[in-house]
C-alpha cells in the first residue's frame, strides 16, 4: 500500500492515495496505522479520494473533485481537520493533481472548503459558531470555556501562561457529555502581545478527541481566534495562534474565516498492509 506523510504545524498525517475509493479500511486498520511504535505513527489518516467515489461526498462531486476523508487516530471519523484540509492539499499539489498554485475546493465532511496554495496553504473554514458556556475538568481543576462549532465540536477555556505550561494533558479533560455527546476537542489558550499585522494574539495546547495532545490543531485555532474576536467585541481581525509545532494565521472577515500556515510533505513509501492488518486486532 502506498502512503505519504505530511503534517502541518506538526499536526501530522498518514496520507493513503486511493482515488477510486477501493482501499478497505476499518477503523482497526486506520488505529494500527497512526500507531507511533508499530505503525507508521499519526495524530491521523487522510485518505485521497474522488469524491464521486465515496458516499459520503458523492453529491457535492459537481463542486470539487477531491474529498477529504479524514479519520482520527483512534479509527474514528471526524467531520473536519483545518491542518488536514492543508496537508491534504499540499499532497494534491505535489502529486500533480491539482495546479501547484492556486485556489481550487475540497469536499469534507463538515461541507466545501475553498483552499490556496502557495508559499503557505489557506483554508475557507467554516464559519465558527459561539454557543454556550461550559466547563472542563483536568488535573483536578474546573476551567470555564465556551463552546465553538468549527464544522466539528471544540471547547475554548482561557487560561493564564504559568497555567498553560503546566497542564498535564497525558489524559483527556473531563467535560459534560450532555454539551458534547460526541466528544469534544478541547483548548486552553492563554493571550499575549500580537506580533505586528495582527490584531490579537494567543498560545494554545489541544487536547483532540480520537487523538489526544497534539502539536497543533487548525479547527481549534480557529475556534480560539473566533472567542478572541468575540471577547473583544470585534467582528473582523486578524488572529496569530501559537501551538507546540509553529504558528497559524486566522482572519475574520464579514464573509469568510480564513486559516493559514505551512503544509509539508515529508515523505513517500510502502506500508506493509498485512503486517498492520495482523497488528489491528489488538486495537
Amino acid at each position: 500500500m502506498r502512503f505519504a506523510k505530511g503534517h502541518g504545524t506538526g499536526n501530522d498525517f498518514v496520507i493513503l492515495p486511493d482515488p477510486d475509493g477501493v482501499l478497505p479500511l476499518t477503523p482497526t486498520f486506520v488505529a494500527a496505522l497512526c500507531d507511533r511504535r508499530r505503525g507508521i505513527g499519526a495524530d491521523g489518516v487522510l485518505r485521497v479520494v474522488r469524491s464521486a467515489a465515496h458516499p459520503d461526498a458523492e453529491a457535492s462531486a459537481g463542486t470539487a473533485e477531491w474529498f477529504m476523508d479524514y479519520w482520527n487516530a483512534d479509527g474514528s471519523q471526524s467531520e473536519m481537520c483545518g491542518n488536514g484540509v492543508r496537508v491534504y492539499a499540499r499532497y494534491l499539489a505535489e502529486a500533480g493533481l491539482v495546479a501547484p498554485e492556486g485556489s481550487f475546493n475540497l469536499v469534507t465532511r463538515a461541507g466545501v472548503v475553498p483552499v490556496t496554495i502557495g508559499e503557505e496553504i489557506s483554508a475557507g473554514m467554516p464559519m465558527p459558531r459561539v454557543y454556550v458556556r461550559s466547563e472542563a475538568t483536568s488535573d483536578g481543576r474546573v476551567f470555564g470555556g465556551t463552546a465553538v462549532d468549527v464544522g466539528n465540536p471544540h471547547l475554548v477555556c482561557p487560561v493564564d501562561e504559568p497555567t498553560l505550561e503546566r497542564l498535564d494533558l497525558t489524559r483527556a479533560p473531563g467535560v459534560d457529555p450532555l454539551v458534547f455527546p460526541a466528544g469534544v476537542n478541547v483548548e486552553f489558550a492563554a493571550a499575549g502581545s500580537p506580533p505586528a499585522g495582527a490584531d490579537l494574539y494567543r498560545r494554545m495546547r489541544v487536547y483532540e478527541r480520537g487523538s489526544g495532545e497534539t502539536q497543533s490543531c487548525g479547527s481549534g485555532a480557529c475556534a480560539v481566534a473566533a472567542v478572541a474576536l468575540e471577547h473583544a467585541g470585534l467582528e473582523t481581525g486578524v488572529v496569530v495562534v501559537d501551538v507546540a509545532g509553529g504558528r497559524l494565521t486566522i482572519t475574520q472577515t464579514a464573509s469568510e474565516f480564513l486559516l493559514a500556515g505551512p503544509a509539508v510533505i515529508v515523505a513517500h513509501g510502502d506500508v506493509d498492509a498485512q503486517a498492520i492488518r495482523q497488528l489491528a486486532p489488538s486495537f
